[in-house]
Parts: C-alpha cells; sequence; structure tokens
C-alpha cells in the first residue's frame, strides 16, 4: 500500500475541518493561494520547485484505518469528521506555474478551487513541499548561472536529512545541475548520478598510489582521482604517472582554490595531460564559484549551500484564502488586512509581458480579467497551467518525465529573464508584479 501524506500536517488543519463541517462552511467554495510577500536575501526572483512531488503528496493523502484511529484516540476531532476523513479525496481543481518557472513577490504559484474543508487540509503539505523545494532550486539556479556554463554536481547529502536530501537533488537538477551524488534522487527522479571516492579511500591503502592503481583497476582512466589527500602536486604527479595521459579528471577540495587549480591545470598540461579535467568542491556557493570564473575549472561540486538554499532554506511563502463563492455563485474577494502582512483578495490570472522577447514585468490580473481568455499584448505570455482538474492530476507532472519537463522550463524562463537576474548582490526583484484589473 502507498504510504499516506494525512498526517504530515498541522493539528489545526484538522481542527478547522470539523468546526467548518459543523457550521457548514466546510462545502462553501474558496480558491486560496499560495505567494511569497518577498524574496528573502536580496534574491532577484524565484525558482518554483517541488510541484511534482506536491502533485503526488496529493494523490497519496488519504486516511488509513491507522490514521483514524490515531486521531480518535487523541480527540482530535469528531466521529463525523472521521467519517469524513475517511472518504476524502481532492476532487478539486489547482493551476499554477509550471514546475522550474521564475516567481516573484506576489506571485501566485498555486491555485486551488475547492470546498473550504476540503481544500484547507492541504496548506500544510503544500508549504512544506514547495518552500523547501523552491529555496534549494532558487540557490542551485543562481549557482549554475555563476558558473556560467561548466557543470555543477549537487552533492549535498549528507548535510540534510534523507528525504529532504532526495528532495534536495531533485530540486537542483530542475534548476540546471547536472548530476547528483544520491542514488535514490537517481532510482525516483531519473536524475543522473556521479562519484568515485572520498579521502578515505585514499586513507586505507598503504599509500596514495596504492589508492590510485586500485581506483583505476576498478574504474579505469577515465574516472576522478581526489589529489589533495596529502600534497597537490604529488597527487596529480602520481594520477597522471598512473593512468596515463588520459586521465578523466582530478577532484581539488582544499586550498584556496583560484591559486591552487591554476597550478594544477599548468602541472597537467607540462605532464602531457591536457585533456584531463579539473573538479573543484571544497564548501562552494555562488559567490564561490563565481569567484572562480577565470580560473580554468572544468566543473564544480556542490553540497552544503545547495541543499540549505544557500542561506534562505525557504522561500517564506504563505497559503492564504483568497475568495469564496456566495449562495448566488458570485465570488467574494477576502484578504487579511493586518499590518505587514496584508493580502490581496480576488480570483487571479497571470500573464508574464514581454518586450522582444524579454521579460519586462508580471502582470496579476484581477477581477473580470482573471477569467479572461484574451489577455492584452501582443507578447504577453499566460503562466499558469491546470494541475488538477476536478480531483484528476495532469501525470505530464509526475514521476521523471516531470523533472524533465520542468528543467526545460527552467531553461526556458531563464532565456526570457533579464541578464541582471544573474546578479548575485542583493538587490529587488528583477521583474516588478503588476496587479491589474
Amino acid at each position: 500500500m502507498t504510504e499516506t501524506t494525512a498526517l504530515l500536517t498541522d493539528r489545526y488543519e484538522l481542527t478547522m475541518v470539523d468546526a467548518s463541517l459543523r457550521d457548514g462552511t466546510g462545502e462553501r467554495r474558496c480558491v486560496f493561494e499560495v505567494f511569497t510577500r518577498h524574496l528573502a536575501n536580496g534574491r532577484r526572483y524565484g525558482v518554483l520547485a517541488g510541484t511534482g512531488r506536491l502533485l503526488q503528496a496529493i494523490r497519496d493523502f488519504r486516511f488509513g484505518d491507522a490514521e483514524l484511529a490515531w486521531l480518535a484516540t487523541e480527540g482530535v476531532v469528531s466521529p463525523a469528521t472521521l467519517d469524513w476523513l475517511a472518504d476524502y479525496r481532492f476532487r478539486g481543481t489547482i493551476h499554477g506555474y509550471p514546475e522550474g518557472e521564475a516567481f516573484f513577490p506576489g506571485s501566485p504559484v498555486l491555485v486551488v478551487e475547492a470546498g473550504f474543508a476540503e481544500g484547507v487540509l492541504l496548506e500544510t503539505i503544500a508549504l512544506s513541499v514547495l518552500n523547501h523545494d523552491s529555496a534549494v532550486a532558487t540557490a542551485a539556479s543562481r549557482m549554475v548561472g555563476a558558473a556560467q556554463g561548466r557543470p555543477v554536481t549537487e552533492m549535498g547529502s549528507r548535510r540534510a536529512e534523507e528525504h529532504a536530501a532526495v528532495a534536495a537533488a531533485r530540486a537542483a537538477f530542475i534548476a540546471g545541475f547536472a548530476a547528483s551524488s544520491n542514488l535514490e534522487a537517481g532510482r525516483l527522479w531519473g536524475i543522473p548520478t556521479m562519484g568515485t571516492a572520498a579521502h578515505a579511500f585514499t586513507l586505507v591503502h598503504d599509500s596514495e598510489r596504492d589508492a590510485f592503481r586500485s581506483q583505476l583497476d576498478a574504474l579505469g582512466a577515465g574516472t576522478t582521482l581526489l589529489v589533495d589527500t596529502y600534497d597537490i602536486e604529488s597527487g596529480i604527479r602520481n594520477a597522471v604517472e598512473l593512468a596515463g595521459t588520459g586521465l578523466g579528471s582530478i577532484r581539488i577540495d582544499s586550498g584556496d582554490l583560484r591559486v591552487v587549480v591554476s597550478e594544477a591545470r599548468r602541472l597537467l598540461d607540462e605532464l602531457g595531460a591536457r585533456a584531463t579535467r579539473i573538479i573543484v568542491t571544497n564548501d562552494l556557493d555562488e559567490h564561490a564559484v563565481a569567484a572562480l570564473a577565470a580560473t580554468p575549472v572544468d566543473s564544480y561540486g556542490v553540497g552544503t549551500s545547495v541543499v540549505t538554499g544557500s542561506g534562505t532554506p525557504t522561500m517564506g511563502m504563505v497559503y492564504k484564502l483568497v475568495a469564496r463563492q456566495e449562495e448566488d455563485g458570485t465570488w467574494l474577494p477576502v484578504a487579511k488586512t493586518s499590518s505587514g502582512k496584508a493580502s490581496i483578495g480576488g480570483r487571479k490570472n497571470v500573464t508574464r509581458r514581454l518586450a522582444g522577447g524579454r521579460a519586462v514585468a508580471e502582470i496579476v490580473h484581477l477581477g473580470e480579467a482573471a477569467s479572461a481568455v484574451d489577455v492584452p499584448g501582443d507578447e504577453d505570455r499566460p503562466v499558469l497551467v491546470p494541475l488538477v482538474v476536478d480531483g484528476t492530476i495532469d501525470e505530464r507532472w509526475l514521476g521523471p518525465g516531470g523533472v524533465l519537463l520542468a528543467r526545460e522550463r527552467h531553461a526556458a524562463t531563464m532565456q526570457e529573464l533579464p541578464l541582471r537576474a544573474l546578479q548575485l548582490s542583493a538587490g529587488d526583484p528583477v521583474l516588478p508584479t503588476v496587479f491589474e484589473g
């Protein structure tokens, strides 16, 4: 049986369901939105990730006998609500930004239309998935931009909770990373995996040469040899002498990389290993990657920084009720007005305004404009896409195929954004969010 996601939620979601079913508002048709009020740490843009994982979580959001028995024992909800939960299936409709798409403050990246009780149950799981994965994808996208076309590999599993590590590898790949060290990410999501040996492998042998010889026997001359366990120059000389000038790569994980990489390239070329690539690791983030742009680095391995969002471990997304349907069928906008946390009520639609193929603004249409089929501007591009229609999930967004679709979307959206989106310094969002209607 598929593992349920129903209890990956907060208690107050269920107590709201219980009370609303008692007073009759639980069946009131509502629209919820996921958005962020600002981009933390001066990010110029955000990258939406986690949509495919969220859709799977919604599909598996079922209250089985064990979950219902525990809720009954704890007295979380009434017996009548337990019966309602036993039959729970999300039967509403969800639109959202395509996974991999850039977003900005106020962007309604997920729009959920359902009965209040049915829709409010998704709040915690939606925010849990999207906040984490989008933070990782945003950091990863900045690193890919800083790498200027050189491959970047995700290798942060040991710096994250085990399930979060798999999700982080997925998000980083969507944002343009070339591969991951995490095997479960490869199995679940079809992400290329890579990795050879750590310092422990060298240390367990009687000498560095013995370790290199063993690795070459097992993996061939195309492997990557870690040359900085003892002395980098000696390591490079041993590597080329044993593997020959056809050695695939060396990896350097210590030292002042701007100096060390240049010296390593000079020595490799001197030894005739001109095609041997140089891979660097050593606690890199987007700023360290950018600082190495002028050096002969061939690829980067990033760990801690990417899986923790490079200083921004969550995107600050919220899940808010923005409209409810009246008895006559009309939609009433609703919104918070509290200081610092005000939201904009009403049903919305989104287009990205383009000029000469470059994005210039995020247009959020309100009121009647939100339901219009035709949008103003010859180059305006509709952003929201259907993800779930009357409870049926669009399976294009699931599994390895959904990951590739999201990766393609991200590559396209980065080509569309102004070049200043690649700036790593703190600043305003690269596109303004304009509310019209």
